[in-house]
C-alpha cells in the first residue's frame, strides 16, 4: 500500500509530465501555424538584365570573381557573367542535360542534370571541371521521380537548387518533398527537411537559413535548416518573372527565371 508521501510524489511528478506534454504541444502548434502561415516579408522586384547567349536561366551561383548562370537549354552551358551588367566572362559547355541546380564548392562546379540523354537513364548530380565542363564524376540523384500534374508523357526528373554551405551542399528534390543535405564527393544523404511545397527549386544561404523557392506558389521561403519550419516568406505577383534559381550576395535575394530569362533582384 502506498504511503500518503509516495502518493503526492507519484502526483508530483504525473502533474511535471503533463506540464511538460501542455507546453510541448503548445509548442508544436503554435510552430505549425507558424509554418502554415509564416510572416510575409515585403520585396519589390528589380527586372535586371538579360545574359548573351543564355536562353533559360535555371540556377544561379555567386563567386568570389563572378555569378555562375545555369542555362537549361540542352546540353546545358554555363555562364560567367559580371553580376552589375551581365556581361560574359566565361562561357562552359557541360554534359548536363535540362539542368536546374549548380552551385560551387571543393575548386568544382555541381550541377543538378534533372535529365539524360537516355531517357530510361536516372537523373544524376555531376561534379564538373570549371575550367572545360567536363564531367569528373556523377551518381543517381535521390529522391529522383515524377511530381506535379502527372500525364502519361511526364518523365522522370532528378534535383533542382543546390547551394554549397560548409562542405556540403543543399539539395532540392521535387519528386522527393525533401530538400536533402549531401556528402557532395561521395553523394550519400546527411540529412534531409521537408520541402515547403511540390516545385521546389533555387536554394540561398543566409546566416544559418535556408531560402528555397517554390516556383508554383511564386514563393520564396525562408527555412529552419533544422527541421525545414518556415520562419517567413516572400510572396511575388503574376506580374514579376517567375522563381527558379536563386542566390543571395550581401543580404539581398537574386533569382533568375528560365520562361523570360531575366536576371532579378529583390529590393
Amino acid at each position: 500500500m502506498a504511503t500518503e508521501g509516495e502518493v503526492s510524489r507519484r502526483a508530483f511528478l504525473t502533474g511535471l509530465a503533463a506540464l511538460a506534454l501542455r507546453r510541448s504541444s503548445g509548442q508544436a502548434a503554435a510552430r505549425a501555424s507558424l509554418a502554415a502561415d509564416p510572416p510575409v516579408l515585403t520585396k519589390r522586384v528589380q527586372k535586371l538584365y538579360k545574359i548573351a547567349g543564355c536562353r533559360q536561366p535555371n540556377d544561379l551561383q555567386f563567386v568570389a570573381d563572378g555569378l555562375w548562370v545555369l542555362d537549361q537549354v540542352d546540353p546545358n552551358k554555363a555562364f560567367k557573367v559580371r553580376p552589375e551588367d551581365g556581361s560574359v566572362i566565361q562561357e562552359l559547355q557541360t554534359e548536363s542535360i535540362h539542368g536546374s541546380g549548380i552551385t560551387y564548392g571543393n575548386g568544382a562546379l555541381w550541377i543538378a542534370s534533372t535529365k539524360m540523354t537516355d531517357p530510361a537513364t536516372p537523373p544524376r548530380t555531376l561534379k564538373v571541371d570549371p575550367k572545360d565542363g567536363k564531367t569528373l564524376k556523377s551518381w543517381v540523384t535521390p529522391g529522383s521521380g515524377l511530381y506535379g500534374n502527372i500525364t502519361p508523357k511526364s518523365t522522370v526528373s532528378g534535383a533542382h537548387g543546390l547551394k554549397w554551405v560548409d562542405g556540403k551542399y543543399w539539395m532540392a528534390v521535387p519528386a522527393s518533398g525533401k530538400l536533402f543535405l549531401m556528402e557532395p564527393e561521395s553523394g550519400e544523404i546527411v540529412r534531409s527537411i521537408p520541402a515547403p511545397g511540390v516545385r521546389t527549386h533555387g536554394l540561398a544561404w543566409d546566416n544559418g537559413f535556408l531560402w528555397c523557392v517554390e516556383s508554383d506558389g511564386r514563393v520564396i521561403y525562408k527555412l529552419d535548416p533544422r527541421d525545414g519550419a518556415p520562419v517567413a516568406k516572400i510572396q511575388l505577383t503574376k506580374q514579376d518573372p517567375e522563381p527558379h534559381g536563386l542566390d543571395i550576395s550581401n543580404g539581398v535575394l537574386w533569382y533568375c527565371d528560365a520562361a523570360s530569362s531575366w536576371i532579378c533582384r529583390l529590393e
